[in-house]
C-alpha cells in the first residue's frame, strides 16, 4: 500500500507538473483578450487559496473576504489614479467639491507604499478581526454573521464617501503603469506571468505552512477546538494568524485584479461576490489547497462562458451549484477524483490478489500430479 501511495503521489506531481508547463505556454496559443482572463482567473484563485486555509483547514467560514479583496484593489487603483492624474487631484474629487487631495492617499504615490499598505491593511483588519472574535470564542455561525457585517460597513462606507472613494462608480480611468500600457500584448503577457508567479507562491507558501506543526495545530482546533486548548496550545491565536494571511492573500488578488480588469468598485465587494468566493473552494474541495485554485478557475471561466450566452442565467447556476455540491459533491471535484482514484485503486489490488491466488491454485495442481 504504502508504494501505491508513493506512486499516486508521483503521478500526481506529473500532471501538475505538466498543467503548469501547459499554462506557462498560454501565452503562445491565447488572444490577448483570453489571456487576461485566464489572468484574471489566476488572481481570484490566489484568493481562494487563502480562503480554503483558513475554512478547509481552520474550519472558519467568512463571507467577508470580498473587504480583503476591495482593499487590496483600491490601495492599487489609487495608485494608478494618482499616477494618471499627476499633478491634480483625481477627476471624482473635483466632481465631489474637494480642492485638495486627502492625507491618507498621500501614500499612495508611491507604488512600494502602495503595494504595501494592499497586503497590509487587510491583513491587519483581518488580525484586528480574528483576534477579538477567536479570543471571545466567537466561531462557526455568529462569526460567519460578523463577516457579512464586515461586508455591508464597507459597502456602506465606500459608496457613502463618494469623495474619497468615486462612489459606486469606484474607480477607473488609468491606462498605463511604469509607463507601459495596461492593455497592450506586451504588458498583458508579462502580467500573466506575474499573476501565476504569485499564484505558485502563495500555493507553495500554504502548502508548506498546512504540512507542518502550524497546519496540525490548526487542523485540530478545527475538529476539536478545546481538545487543543487542553493540549497547551491556543487555536485562537493560531486561527487569528491564518485569517491574517487569507486577508493578506485576498488583498494581492485585489491588486492583481485591478491591473486585469481596470477597474475596482464596492460592487465586487458586496455580499454576492463573498458567497461566490465560498462556491470556488467549495466545488474544488476544501481543505485540498489545489482544490481551490480549481474550483476558481473552472467556475468563473464557466461563468465567464454562461454570462456571454445567457446574461440573466448565471444566478440559476450558482444556486444550482449550491445545491448539488452540498448533496452529491461535500467533498469537491478534488474528493471525487481521491474516490474514484481509491476505488481504482482497490479494484487493482484485488485483481492482483486474486490472480496471485489463481496462480497458486495451478501451481499447487500441478505439484499434486507430479507426486
Amino acid at each position: 500500500m504504502p508504494a501505491l501511495l508513493k506512486t499516486g503521489s508521483l503521478k500526481t506531481r506529473i500532471v501538475w507538473a505538466v498543467v503548469l508547463i501547459l499554462m506557462c505556454l498560454a501565452p503562445l496559443v491565447s488572444t490577448e483578450f483570453r489571456l487576461s482572463l485566464l489572468a484574471k482567473f489566476l488572481a481570484l484563485a490566489i484568493l481562494a487559496i487563502g480562503l480554503d486555509l483558513i475554512w478547509g483547514y481552520g474550519g472558519v467560514l467568512s463571507l467577508g473576504h470580498g473587504v480583503f479583496f476591495g482593499l487590496g484593489g483600491y490601495a492599487m487603483a489609487m495608485y494608478l489614479k494618482l499616477q494618471a492624474s499627476g499633478a491634480a487631484i483625481p477627476d471624482f474629487m473635483g466632481w465631489s467639491g474637494l480642492s485638495g487631495l486627502p492625507w491618507f492617499w498621500e501614500p499612495f504615490r508611491f507604488f512600494p507604499a502602495a503595494l504595501f499598505l494592499g497586503i497590509a491593511i487587510p491583513a491587519l483588519l483581518a488580525f484586528v478581526l480574528g483576534w477579538f472574535t477567536f479570543r471571545n470564542r466567537i466561531t462557526g455561525v455568529y462569526f460567519t454573521i460578523l463577516t457579512q457585517a464586515l461586508v455591508l460597513i464597507a459597502v456602506t462606507l465606500f459608496v457613502g464617501k463618494q469623495e474619497w472613494t468615486g462612489g459606486t462608480n469606484g474607480i477607473t480611468g488609468y491606462q498605463a503603469i511604469f509607463g507601459f500600457t495596461l492593455h497592450s500584448a506586451g504588458t498583458t503577457i508579462v502580467l500573466y506571468y506575474i499573476t501565476l508567479a504569485i499564484l505558485v507562491l502563495a500555493y507553495l507558501l500554504c502548502r508548506r505552512m498546512v504540512n507542518s506543526r502550524f497546519g496540525q495545530v490548526l487542523e485540530a482546533a478545527r475538529d476539536g477546538e478545546n481538545r487543543v486548548r487542553f493540549l497547551g496550545y491556543d487555536p485562537a491565536g493560531y486561527k487569528t494568524l491564518a485569517f491574517a494571511l487569507s486577508g493578506a492573500l485576498a488583498g494581492m488578488a485585489g491588486m492583481l485584479f485591478v491591473l486585469q480588469v481596470g477597474i475596482i468598485s464596492p460592487s465586487i465587494m458586496g455580499i454576492v461576490p463573498s458567497i461566490e468566493m465560498v462556491l470556488w473552494v467549495a466545488l474544488g474541495g476544501r481543505g485540498t489547497l489545489i482544490g481551490a485554485v480549481i474550483g476558481a478557475v473552472m467556475l468563473n471561466t464557466a461563468k465567464t462562458g454562461i454570462s456571454e450566452a445567457y446574461p440573466e442565467g448565471w444566478l440559476f447556476v450558482v444556486g444550482g451549484l449550491f445545491v448539488t455540491v452540498v448533496l452529491f459533491m461535500p467533498n469537491g471535484i478534488v474528493g471525487v477524483y481521491r474516490n474514484i482514484a481509491r476505488i481504482l485503486q482497490r479494484r487493482g489490488e484485488s485483481s492482483h490478489v486474486q490472480a496471485a491466488s489463481e496462480k497458486r491454485k495451478v501451481f499447487g495442481a500441478s505439484g499434486d500430479t507430479g507426486r
